[in-house]
């Protein structure tokens, strides 16, 4: 009856998903695995006229539908005029509609002037999900995001200044343990001088058809532990001006410590210390803790490995793990980690 993409953001769980484009136009990032195997494509207005009707009909004018979410990966590439119609138009059929969100890439902010922003903010776009990844130059060409910092920060600076939520996105990890402190530093500079709303953390795992495990077997990109991207956060978040923007780790199963978690104007001290809590721990500990972690899609708290009967039960396991081959227990989490990411829709990932 009408189309829907692949993703939308944790946060937009009780979204409607209103597909305005198809997957991704620059999909050559060798990270991510969402749209590998696909086209890019704009939709028409009548086209997702007629998917809103189709909704309409299905819905119905329902009260408890107050969100809306566009899909796929870069949904301001519209027209501002063609936003503003499917606006209006969601509007009309669906009168208790409050907000309105949307991925977007930097490249493509930048096209629209803060004038244009704010025409779609007054007819409803509440809210702009932007993936950042990094803040280092290298880092970003590195995995071929195809935007510089200079990108990031225009982009992100103009949707603050219209008005709109803007959540970015950031990976620990990223960078291996090569880049691991310059994608910290130039990360947490990047967000000092955007100032965004939401700060969300996802952190990264590499999908086994990924370019990046040839870059591994050739020894150009170095695999972080959990304990080295623990580290990582925590040089992030110090180094996190206490502004009002809100740094979440816990909308993310992939992030190892999802209560690190609120306002840095509030809890920057609280996180650093959360974050240190588990980074104190001792090594036996820590690889207690992130099997446990990675076993299950459910959060603990990081005193559950200074139960004795806990670590008792827990080290013939990692014991295993570890006899399996080099590295064998680093191997085997991030194998769990990986298979918790997107399929691509493709086997030959280029």
């Amino acid at each position: 009856m009408y189309e829907q993409g692949v993703i939308r953001p944790p946060s937009e769980a009780n979204s409607l998903l209103i597909r305005v484009t198809r997957n991704c136009p620059w999909n050559q990032c060798i990270f991510c695995p969402a749209y590998k195997g696909t086209k890019f494509s704009r939709r028409s207005v009548e086209e997702i006229i007629k998917d809103i009707d189709a909704m309409a009909e299905e819905y119905g004018s329902y009260s408890f539908i107050t969100s809306v979410f566009l899909q796929d990966a870069d949904s301001l590439l519209l027209k501002t005029d063609d936003l503003l119609a499917i606006f209006t138009y969601i509007k009309q059929k669906f009168p208790a509609v409050e907000r309105i969100t949307s991925y977007a890439r930097a490249t493509t902010i930048k096209r629209k002037s803060v004038e244009e922003l704010i025409k779609l903010k007054e007819a409803g776009l509440t809210r702009i999900h932007v993936g950042m990844e990094s803040g280092s130059l290298t880092v970003l060409k590195m995995v071929k995001k195809g935007i510089t910092p200079d990108d990031i920060i225009a982009a992100g600076t103009r949707v603050i200044e219209a008005g709109i939520s803007l959540s970015e996105y950031i990976m620990p990890g990223i960078g291996g343990k090569t880049l691991s402190e310059e994608h910290a530093r130039e990360t947490a500079r990047l967000l000092n001088i955007i100032k965004p709303d939401f700060i969300r953390v996802r952190t990264f795992a590499m999908h086994p058809l990924s370019p990046m495990q040839k870059m591994v077997q050739e020894g150009t990109f170095i695999p972080m532990t959990d304990e080295e991207i623990v580290a990582e956060i925590k040089l992030i978040v110090t180094n996190l001006n206490e502004m009002h923007s809100y740094f979440s780790c816990a909308d993310f199963s992939l992030n190892l410590l999802m209560h690190v978690d609120g306002y840095l104007d509030e809890k920057k001290t609280v996180m650093i210390a959360e974050l240190d809590k588990f980074l104190s721990l001792s090594p036996e500990q820590k690889k207690a803790y992130i099997l446990i972690r990675r076993s299950s899609f459910m959060h603990y708290p990081v005193e559950v490995v200074l139960d004795e009967q806990v670590m008792r039960e827990i080290l013939p396991q990692i014991e295993k793990l570890e006899k399996t081959g080099d590295n064998g227990f680093n191997k085997y989490i991030q194998h769990l980690m990986s298979y918790q990411l997107p399929q691509p829709q493709t086997d030959n990932w280029v």
